[in-house]
């Protein structure tokens, strides 16, 4: 097998990966008035402290506009808020409330529990190296996409 081929071999698996993960996402946050793309701009706030909106958008690969849908539902929800920016008076920063802490929390810990009974035949260093490959082929992909 050419690298080409084992590399193809490896997306073809992430392609329905991907799909089927979203689907089972979009059920687990549908309760919280949440979409795939609302949990994914709450993960970030979550990981990385209070962002701009285009600074979400940058990390998500997504238009600024769409990232602004999206935090508009989530402020709507009180899920996020909009904090002052010392760093530019004009770009406010999106941060979360409370509440969007304590529902992602509990979301993630029953990810976590669940995410933890897929393939038991895998081992955690197997899953360590899977994971360094597939941040691998993103960053690759990712740069061949700009």
């Amino acid at each position: 097998m050419s690298r080409g081929e084992a590399v193809y071999e490896v997306l073809r698996h992430v392609r329905p990966l991907v799909l089927e993960s979203t689907r089972v996402v979009e059920s687990r946050v549908a309760p919280l008035g949440w979409t795939v793309g609302s949990r994914a701009v709450v993960e970030l706030l979550a990981a990385r402290g209070a962002s701009t909106v285009p600074q979400l958008a940058g990390l998500l690969s997504l238009a600024r506009q769409n990232v602004q849908r999206l935090v508009d539902g989530l402020r709507e929800l009180g899920h996020v808020r909009v904090v002052e920016n010392p760093a530019h008076r004009r770009s406010v920063l999106i941060d979360l409330t409370p509440a969007g802490h304590g529902a992602f929390a509990r979301l993630h810990d029953q990810e976590l529990d669940e995410l933890a009974t897929l393939a038991p035949e895998i081992g955690v260093r197997d899953l360590a190296t899977a994971a360094r490959v597939l941040a691998a082929l993103e960053r690759d992909v990712r740069d061949r996409a700009r």
